[in-house]
């Protein structure tokens, strides 16, 4: 009967009878054709955090008929049973639920929960249930507890197996990032980065808040896929993506604070202890004679005029908003730091623009758009002048002007008691520099729907940097009185073009899921830069044309290029097996023809147990079985490792010369990394999550470049010899010990083991790095070869070092520095690093620490070599006696210094493990406190969101290194291979911080 009367209605309307009151009568079209009753609609909608405010909710059917939920979730929308509502909001997943009553409740999930599950693997995405390689991620809201500009700096102490060293606390200075140890012993440990699907050149510049995750792919099953770049690992930035269909979200993030030297364990002697020690010389007669107790009127404190409480500004918006075809996330940074150290300022202004923009069903525009610049001024102090300058001595005259003792050192007016009668504050007046950079990235990309099953993706990206510095040297100063003053000018510009093309596949029947992609890849680079100095100018000029002649010109250029094919493949069945299949073949032109290309490639599989019918523990809510093998390779650090070259900077007779450079391989290669892993994750309870990898990755035909005698002409060639073993474990775990609705704690701990082994040498003899290394079959490649300190004499207080008989072993001990033998005295490899963190929230407020360790890794404290040198440098300010210190004297002969001398010439300071440290440490990386307001408040404000924020960086530092800081001592922490000895003398500790933030969102 209802089916007649509908029908009938139905002609009755289609004639025209009624047509014109339909819509009047809240009349519209069902899926079926007939026109149906409107009714309203009521429902509430909510997240895992209770109600949603301002959730946009449309009729698909009718995009015109939509409204929005209160501040309460609630939503009242005319629709017609069996019409489809879609549920938007900014940050949430849209859900689309079809009306079958009057009533529709809809709980929405956030972005943020789906990150948990969705993890961006490299050139695609996977759910974590799916992950058969050993992948870790870290969010958006890990990364906001430190303040760095630099992205690299955030990722310290987060994961298992990934070493991040401070190489520099001065602002802007890049972390220097090791994942699962040295692989190599001629190219660096840096990892590759991509962002947003592009590979970066080194570590790329984006602004923090602009990141939504950090993927970093650790294995060659993760890594195989970027071939020859994946060795030391993937570094995977994915930033935010435009919003969904809805109102948008403006947001303002302010902070700022202030910055402190961080002392470490340094004392640099005061005016009296420097007296003290001038009097246990036992050659006093050899003081010079203007030495008296007057030098005890000055007191001066050098390292304490060179630092600074530096202030720090943060200052970001950012936009997430669109409609049905068109969507956008847009930000501005501002960062401005001052340096712990005087006279250094670094500020930095970052844009990004990322769109998508449905042009059709089918075709989809992807365009992005990331711009920094980058300027620094300095008048930057130095920490080496700041230790070496004595106490005696002060810079100013009475009258307050800088002196200069260079040139009146030896008058009448003062002494001055410092090493080449200098006052680095004098020249500091006149001379400065100043650098600019500019750096943009743009993309073009697209994605083409082809069918269900097919999708094409198009990433085509253009990278320009350019950068400019100037340097002045005043005529006034003593650095340039020679010149009568000079001005340099130098520029650099790099263009990188990265083009990648891929077919995408995705298949999903009864219990299987099938994806894969292939895809071919270029990308080449162009580097070029000019310099050029100029002498004779007029004080205040920074024109390099004004000079009245050139004293150094300088010109580079270099390039290079790769391409590559890709295939990967995925298989999963029933969520519970899945498996993974990875090729890689790359062609470098850093290699010739006979050896251009090279294979990498992966398997790999991993086991949901708890998803097995057998598998009943009530528990465990999570166990997963990994393994994986693969290969991947290495570059040589020269971009024309194959090739003949000859440097073509001599003049011979006023005529251009060539001169022999490198010799020519044609048959050098990849070096070639084979890499095995096993890992288990274990969930218990819903609250607790265990992972732990062990991993064994060797490397073989390692690059290396052998150098000719210099009577040879050319200088030397690269060479495919020796192999190295990596192999480690890695262990993460983290749990909520309290999890309420208005209370939770949670807390995380990593931490990893890695030993390195070199396998084989060319020939198998030891390649000395130095004076302070060696590398030796069998041993780590960070290992220490010197004198081994064998302590004082007790008889006379002179110093001692072993002789090793290489016949029998025995040692013995000798206080002639020349008969003491070499030997492997540690390395500068920890034997394990990780982390640590905690979080509680109570209501609107949350609290979190994070603190990161390290251990067993021993450096060579340089610095003690000149301020801890027994009276070897009198005329430099010296390292106060630490706790358990003591100096020898007749009356003290159990001590740890030799006895002091002027101008001692017993070699105590020399290079030995004397000044072997350990390295060890833990950090308190960050404490925060925030306050999240509620509602009542927000919407008082009319704002969506307020927040505040007091957070502190490197409160506490607990070491037995007693320089400034352990973490740039470190060996290997710059991520220079060709670094050969750690610099302690000019290290730029982190410093302390201490920030206010404020968060709005409207």
């Amino acid at each position: 009967m209802l089916k007649r009367f509908r029908y009938s209605l139905s002609v009755l309307l289609s004639l025209g009878l009624v047509q014109g009151y339909a819509a009047d009568a809240g009349l519209t079209k069902d899926p079926a054709g007939y026109y149906a009753m409107q009714q309203e609609v009521t429902g509430k909608v909510s997240s895992s955090e209770g109600p949603l405010a301002s959730v946009t909710v449309s009729v698909k059917e009718n995009p015109s008929v939509a409204t929005s939920t209160d501040a309460n979730g609630n939503f009242t929308i005319a629709a017609t049973s069996g019409q489809t509502l879609i549920f938007s909001a900014i940050g949430f997943e849209s859900r689309e639920v079809k009306v079958s009553g009057t009533t529709v409740n809809v709980q929405l999930t956030s972005t943020d929960e789906l990150i948990d599950e969705i993890v961006v693997t490299g050139y695609s995405s996977q759910k974590k249930g799916e992950i058969s390689a050993s992948i870790a991620t870290v969010s958006q809201k890990q990364l906001q507890d430190q303040k760095s500009p630099n992205i690299s700096n955030l990722l310290q102490g987060k994961v298992a197996g990934v070493d991040v060293g401070n190489g520099s606390g001065r602002p802007g200075a890049p972390a220097n990032i090791k994942i699962r140890g040295r692989n190599s012993i001629s190219s660096g440990t840096a990892p590759l980065w991509v962002v947003d699907g592009v590979v970066a050149h080194g570590t790329p510049v984006v602004n923090p808040n602009d990141i939504e995750t950090i993927s970093i792919l650790k294995d060659a099953a993760a890594t195989t896929q970027y071939g020859s770049r994946g060795t030391n690992g993937v570094v995977i930035v994915t930033t935010k993506s435009a919003a969904n269909a809805g109102d948008g979200i403006f947001t303002v993030n302010l902070s700022s604070g202030v910055s402190n030297f961080n002392m470490g364990n340094v004392k640099m002697m005061n005016s009296q202890q420097m007296w003290d020690l001038y009097q246990s010389f036992n050659n006093q007669d050899k003081i010079p004679a203007n030495v008296t107790q007057d030098v005890l009127k000055t007191d001066y404190d050098w390292l304490k005029n060179g630092t600074q409480t530096a202030w720090l500004q943060d200052f970001s918006v950012g936009y997430r908003g669109g409609n049905e075809k068109t969507s956008v996330y847009g930000s501005l940074n501002y960062y401005d730091d001052e340096g712990t150290v005087k006279g250094y300022d670094y500020n930095r202004m970052t844009a990004r623009l990322n769109v998508d923009h449905k042009l059709t069903d089918k075709i989809t525009f992807k365009p992005k758009l990331n711009a920094s610049y980058v300027s620094t001024d300095s008048r930057q102090h130095s920490l080496y002048d700041m230790m070496l300058n004595m106490p005696w001595d002060s810079p100013y005259k009475e009258d307050g002007s800088l002196k200069n003792p260079t040139l009146e050192g030896t008058s009448s007016l003062y002494n001055w008691y410092g090493r080449d009668a200098r006052n680095y504050l004098y020249d500091l007046q006149y001379n400065y520099s100043e650098q600019r950079t500019f750096d943009i990235s743009a993309n073009l990309d697209f994605s083409y729907r082809i069918s269900d099953r097919f999708t094409f993706e198009s990433t085509n990206n253009l990278q320009y940097y350019n950068g400019t510095s100037m340097a002045y040297v005043d005529p006034l100063s003593n650095g340039g009185r020679s010149d009568k003053g000079s001005i340099n000018n130098f520029s650099a510009k790099r263009i990188t073009r990265f083009f990648n093309q891929m077919l995408k596949y995705n298949e999903t029947f009864d219990k299987h899921k099938v994806s894969a992609f292939a895809g071919y890849e270029f990308q080449d680079y162009v580097y070029q830069d000019l310099g050029l100095t100029g002498k004779g100018i007029a004080p205040g000029t920074v024109i390099v044309g004004n000079a009245a002649a050139v004293l150094n010109k300088q010109g580079t250029k270099n390039d290079y290029s790769l391409q590559s094919g890709i295939v990967q493949a995925n298989y999963s069945y029933d969520e519970r097996y899945n498996a993974q299949a990875s090729f890689r073949l790359d062609g470098s032109s850093r290699f010739g023809t006979e050896k251009q290309y090279g294979t990498f490639w992966s398997v790999s599989g991993a086991w949901n147990v708890h998803n097995e019918e057998f598998f009943q523990v009530p528990a465990i809510n999570l166990l997963r079985l990994r393994a994986s093998y693969g290969t991947v390779g290495n570059l040589p650090t020269s971009l024309y490792a194959s090739f003949s070259t000859y440097g073509l900077n001599a003049q011979y007779n006023g005529d251009p010369a060539a001169i022999l450079n490198q010799y020519q391989n044609s048959m050098v290669s990849w070096e070639s990394s084979k890499d095995a892993n096993l890992g288990v994750e274990l969930g218990m309870f819903n609250r607790l999550n265990l992972s732990v990898d062990l991993y064994n990755k060797n490397t073989d035909g390692l690059l290396y470049y052998i150098t000719f005698p210099s009577t040879a002409g050319w200088s030397g060639y690269w060479l495919n010899t020796g192999a190295i073993r990596n192999r480690g474990i890695e262990v993460a775990l983290s749990g909520d010990i309290i999890r309420k609705e208005d209370f939770s704690w949670n807390v995380g701990v990593n931490f990893a083991h890695n030993q390195n082994r070199i396998l084989e040498l060319k020939d198998g003899a030891d390649i000395p790095r130095g004076d302070l290394r060696r590398l030796s079959e069998g041993r780590d490649i960070d290992s220490w070869y010197m004198r081994k300190w064998a302590g004082v004499n007790p008889e006379n207080g002179a110093p001692q070092w072993e002789i090793v008989d290489p016949e029998t072993g025995e040692i013995t001990k000798t206080s002639n520095y020349n008969a003491a033998s070499l030997q492997f005295v540690g390395t500068g490899t920890p034997k394990f690093t990780g982390g640590v963190s905690t979080s509680v929230t109570y209501k609107g407020f949350n609290l979190s620490a994070s603190g990161s360790f390290l251990t067993g890794a021993h450096t060579f404290n340089a610095a003690r070599q000149y301020f801890d040198a027994d009276g070897a440098y009198p005329s430099y300010n010296q390292i106060a006696l630490q706790d358990g210190w003591s100096r020898w004297t007749p009356e003290n002969t159990n001590a740890t210094h030799p006895v002091a001398m002027y101008n001692n010439n017993s070699s105590s300071n020399k290079i030995s493990s004397r000044y072997m440290e350990d390295a060890s440490f833990f950090r308190l990386r960050n404490v925060t406190l925030g306050y999240n307001f509620g509602k009542t408040v927000t919407d008082k404000l009319k704002m969506k969101g307020l927040g505040l924020f007091l957070s502190a960086d490197n409160l506490w530092t607990a070491t037995k290194f007693t320089g400034f800081d352990p973490e740039s001592a470190i060996v290997g922490n710059d991520d220079s291979p060709s670094k050969t000895e750690s610099d302690a003398t000019s290290q730029y500790p982190a410093p302390k911080r201490f920030i206010f933030g404020l968060n709005v969102t409207f």
